[in-house]
């Protein structure tokens, strides 16, 4: 045996040995491959990011900031509203130039372009700051529902951007209860603290205002009316200022406790810079009603009776539940827009047996007429393209459980279809060598000569299937990414069996010693 056999043996025994161990179950993890939510059941999610929600509040945002910055610049406060999701118009006061608020925006609203209007200016994003917010609104919305189904305890969920800038794929293996998780995510949980003007009504027309505050200034929101055992009697409107000074950012956790009813409420304490700002809120406005409002719905809406450092508690009549979830999105933070399902696909458990069970069935078909056929048709290089299927397999199952890549029903059509490939190239080979026996080379010859001029078709071959796989790995999403995954890395290894480990073999059965070999068994 040649000298540079003997590191070719050392590196297939290795790799035998490195992706057995990766497939081998064990107690502490006995599902060594991640199955998909066709084989596993769940709950498989397409939503839309209603990023023109968040092109709202930063248009609200800036009005406002408008407004505060003319009052710091004890400049007359000019009246301003929103005409479209991306633009608002100000109107100066009467004999007020509107140089002074062109200053203003300049310095405190670098996203907007300014230009003049008949009697005022318009301020409207710049498309490369709506493009910008339009990417964080998503982003942001990735991290929360991650962190909100995170703290379910749902393993292995998949949740990433797929089919379109907006688009967001959420897939939830062994999810026992779909309902319950889809609210969840959906729940927008924008949590303010705003201060209530004026008293509360029945309807929004009776909500009346104090002097000096003009309907511009408030928004009329609806609250829960409660009789003296806390329970729902009704709704409650309330007239609260549009300015926002906290918000759920500035939250540092929650927790479901006990009221005073006996009844479920959600305690909240703040972070360092939350506690400063919610101790000058409450400590500047003893005496008023500061409204705790969720998804601009006010949970509750207590006097403030005196300076409140870092803690609270929202009460709204929760069930156990209800208040549970509540702190759960709270603590994950707030989603800065609203998700519109596009899809849902819940599987069920034995749904997902009866596809593991069909798809490994036709597998072992597949592969055992597979075997029947190279054997009848190859005889002895059959054993060969044999032998380099089963590493070829055994080299793709381990690499998907190191990488951690999900195993779906699809997954598994590309593994039957990868195999085929796999054989494909061993064919080509088988082929190649068959004619250069024919022309009246010799065996090794032959061997070598097959080879090498088989090697540019294969990869050519490999390399187009790769770059169709690569595509439906980038603009696929669930099932389909899973079969492209399978796809690429069984071809990645189809390539290794096919031209290092048969001829490898080819080579211990040929080139034992330097004796001419009279005939091959193909």
């Amino acid at each position: 045996m040649r000298k540079n056999m003997w590191w070719k043996l050392a590196l297939i025994l290795a790799v035998i040995i490195v992706f057995t161990v990766a497939i081998v179950p064990t107690e502490s993890n006995p599902e060594r491959i991640p199955l998909g939510l066709d084989l596993k059941g769940g709950t498989h999610l397409v939503m839309r990011v209603n990023t023109v929600d968040a092109l709202r509040a930063e248009v609200d945002q800036a009005m406002e900031t408008l407004k505060v910055q003319a009052a710091r610049e004890q400049q007359p406060v000019p009246e301003v509203r929103r005409v479209t999701d991306s633009s608002f118009v100000l109107t100066p006061p009467a004999g007020v130039n509107t140089t002074v608020y062109e200053g203003i925006g300049a310095n405190w609203l670098p996203m907007f372009e300014t230009s003049s209007t008949p009697g005022g200016l318009t301020y409207t994003l710049a498309t490369a700051a709506m493009t910008q917010i339009e990417e964080q609104t998503v982003l942001q919305a990735i991290e929360t529902i991650r962190n909100r189904v995170d703290a379910l305890g749902v393993t292995e969920p998949i949740i990433t951007r797929g089919g379109g800038r907006d688009r967001i794929v959420i897939q939830l293996p062994g999810v026992d209860d779909p309902v319950r998780v889809k609210e969840i995510i959906r729940t927008t949980a924008q949590l303010q603290f705003r201060l209530v003007e004026g008293g509360s009504s029945m309807t929004q027309e009776g909500v009346t205002l104090p002097a000096g505050v003009t309907a511009a200034d408030v928004d009329i929101l609806p609250g829960k009316q409660l009789d003296t055992f806390g329970r729902t009697t009704g709704v409650q409107y309330y007239a609260v200022r549009k300015n926002i000074p906290m918000t759920g950012r500035d939250l540092k956790s929650a927790r479901v406790q006990k009221g005073e009813m006996g009844g479920s409420t959600i305690g909240f304490s703040m972070t360092a810079e939350g506690t400063s700002k919610f101790g000058e809120l409450t400590g500047g406005n003893i005496g008023r009603q500061l409204a705790i409002v969720l998804d601009n719905r006010i949970q509750s809406a207590p006097v403030i009776n005196s300076r409140i450092d870092g803690e609270g508690v929202i009460e709204g009549n929760f069930t156990p539940q209800e208040a549970a979830d509540l702190a759960l999105v709270l603590r994950s933070g707030s989603l800065p827009a609203s998700l519109t399902t596009l899809e849902e696909r819940t599987v069920g458990p034995s749904l997902g047996m009866d596809s593991i069970r069909a798809g490994v069935t036709a597998s072992i078909i597949g592969f055992m007429l597979m075997v029947v056929a190279v054997l009848l048709y190859y005889r002895g290089a059959g054993i060969n393209a044999i032998i380099a299927l089963l590493l070829n397999l055994l080299i793709l199952l381990g690499m998907m459980s190191y990488f951690q890549a999900t195993l779906t029903l699809p997954g598994i059509a590309g593994i039957i279809l990868t195999l085929g490939m796999a054989i494909d190239s061993n064919v080509l080979v088988f082929e190649r060598i068959r004619e250069e026996l024919r022309s009246g080379k010799g065996v090794r010859a032959s061997i070598e000569a097959g080879f090498s001029l088989a090697l540019g078709t294969v990869i050519d071959t490999h390399l187009t299937t790769m770059i169709a796989a690569l595509f439906l790995f980038q603009f696929g999403t669930g099932p389909v990414k899973g079969f492209a995954v399978t796809l690429l890395i069984g071809l990645a290894a189809s390539m290794f069996t096919a031209f290092f480990v048969s001829r490898v073999i080819f080579e211990l059965v040929y080139n034992r010693n330097n004796r001419p070999v009279a005939r091959m068994s193909i």
